[in-house]
């Protein structure tokens, strides 16, 4: 039997010991100095190539953001589609798409970041209705991460909103619980940049259930509090999300060097953090 999406989570985070999700969002502005001279195609190919070949023995997923592609034209798009058999299966692959629609459009959504490019999971909203999620709810093998609680400043202006059920954010927390248990398959994202919601969305979520934690690293997130009150009972079940912290560690010869100690470090602050919660 096919292992259901939130296992295959559980299993990738215990097998590499680590819960660091490098997020691969080129900025061409941010190139190091010696590659800015290069084509696109040719830059981008080097620069991923070269932070993948950095971090893999530290990553235990990889995330996508489309819009860091889109910006390159379709040169991006047969890049980005490139890189999901570049990483393989023994890590996570996300694409970042915040999609919502309608379940037929969701569907050409399912098919086109599952079948055709060979991702393993994306990122989704709510907003339209939970029955527009249907399509990735009926695909326990592959995953969507919810966005509940996003790392902008402005995620005040609608997801704390009270409802019967409590903050609005929590609310969707609360629903991804339940379809999570019926599907096996969903998570929520959380900004580490909102500390205070870890502590209510893993006691909403329960074990099992991952939370995709973006915000940490250049956006000023704490990491200390995202994985204190965020991982469940065994010390996993969070994803901690790092892009430009990582990718631009350095912008000189040696940024392939330094994209690789950046995520060691974040890996070993992590599974130190994860040591004294376990020591507690």
């Amino acid at each position: 039997m096919a292992l259901k999406f939130n296992q295959r989570v559980d299993r990738i985070l215990a097998a590499r010991n680590s819960l660091v999700c490098v997020g691969l969002d080129p900025d061409p502005a941010m190139m190091p100095k010696g590659l800015k001279r290069l084509a696109p195609r040719a830059q981008l190919e080097r620069f991923l190539g070269g932070v993948l070949q950095a971090t893999y023995p530290h990553a235990a997923a990889y995330k996508m953001q489309l819009g860091a592609y889109l910006q390159y034209g379709p040169k991006g798009i047969e890049v980005l589609a490139s890189l999901p058999k570049k990483i393989g299966p023994t890590r996570l692959r996300i694409l970042d798409l915040k999609a919502n629609d309608i379940p037929n459009v969701m569907r050409m959504h399912h098919d086109g970041a599952f079948r055709a490019l060979g991702f393993d999971a994306v990122t989704l909203t709510p907003w339209l209705g939970w029955e527009t999620l249907q399509p990735f709810l009926d695909d326990s093998a592959h995953g969507a991460f919810v966005v509940a609680h996003s790392s902008n400043p402005g995620a005040l202006d609608f997801q704390e909103i009270p409802t019967p059920r409590g903050p609005l954010w929590l609310a969707v927390v609360g629903e991804v619980r339940r379809l999570a248990h019926a599907h096996g398959n969903l998570g929520v994202v959380i900004g580490a940049t909102f500390s205070d919601a870890f502590r209510h969305a893993r006691a909403a979520l329960g074990n099992g259930i991952p939370i995709l934690v973006p915000g940490v690293g250049a956006q000023g997130g704490s990491l200390s509090t995202a994985v204190r009150e965020g991982v469940d009972a065994r010390g996993r079940a969070l994803i901690v999300n790092a892009s430009r912290s990582v990718l631009y560690a350095s912008s000189g010869a040696d940024w392939k060097r330094a994209a690789g100690a950046e995520s060691e470090r974040l890996k070993v602050q992590i599974n130190q953090l994860r040591a004294g919660l376990r020591r507690e």
